[in-house]
């Protein structure tokens, strides 16, 4: 009698759109650099924006929603076999909903300057393309470790490019950073650069150098393959 091979079943149910397998790392540098939330999907323009007109909002934004992201996508991960899929949107926003509540709270409770410049656009951290995007496309179809994963990743690119566009606007702004003088009294400031026309002229420079680096990294995979 022949011995047969036994077969071995996965220990995942195949998820129709899960991303594909891969070492923890590529999940972690897609959000900070192939994939960018901010300079590469163009998601979380909004508070970006918004909030960027000085280095501690622009950093405590940028830490808020990378803790949503982690709570958030963690807890969507563990309970993806239980939620059904009819009201799956509807438990990811009650779950971002905690989380933000909570990040809110605390921002009021322990840097109550922060929070009042922040105002509302914490809280709507609820409604970010970024949070719930990665809910339903990736944490909603892997496993918590690799949810996790991703949610990192993701969180510290928008922190990265929000404080990048931040430290601009401020040093440009106001001619400081974190509030020390860094060009000295002689130093006259470009008032515009914390106003909106600021942060719509830094997002484009940004939009720019990240395309331009994108195509260069393109180009050179196909010189490799040919």
């Amino acid at each position: 009698m022949s011995a047969t091979t036994p077969t071995v079943l996965p220990d995942e149910p195949f998820v129709p759109g899960a991303p594909p397998p891969g070492p923890l790392w590529i999940d972690v540098w897609n959000g900070i650099g192939q994939n960018n939330p901010v300079l590469v999907q163009m998601l979380g323009l909004c508070p970006t924006m918004a909030v960027s007109n000085s280095l501690p909002n622009g950093l405590a934004m940028g830490l808020a929603t990378t803790f949503v992201l982690l709570c958030s996508s963690l807890l969507v991960s563990l309970l993806r076999r239980y939620i059904p899929s009819e009201v799956r949107l509807a438990s990811y926003i009650l779950i971002i909903a905690t989380f933000v509540t909570v990040a809110d709270l605390v921002l009021a409770a322990a840097f109550p300057e922060i929070s009042k410049e922040l105002g509302p656009f914490v809280p709507l951290i609820v409604v970010n393309c970024i949070i719930l995007g990665r809910a339903e496309a990736f944490a909603g179809k892997v496993k918590p470790r690799r949810a996790l994963a991703d949610a990192f990743g993701m969180g510290v690119g928008f922190t990265m490019a929000i404080s990048t566009i931040s430290t601009a606007r401020e040093l440009l702004g106001s001619g400081s950073l974190l509030g020390f003088d860094v060009f000295g009294p002689r130093f006259e400031p470009w008032v515009f650069m914390v106003m909106p026309p600021g942060g719509f002229l830094t997002l484009g420079i940004m939009f720019l150098v990240m395309g331009f680096r994108l195509e260069r990294s393109a180009r050179r995979a196909q010189e490799k393959k040919a």
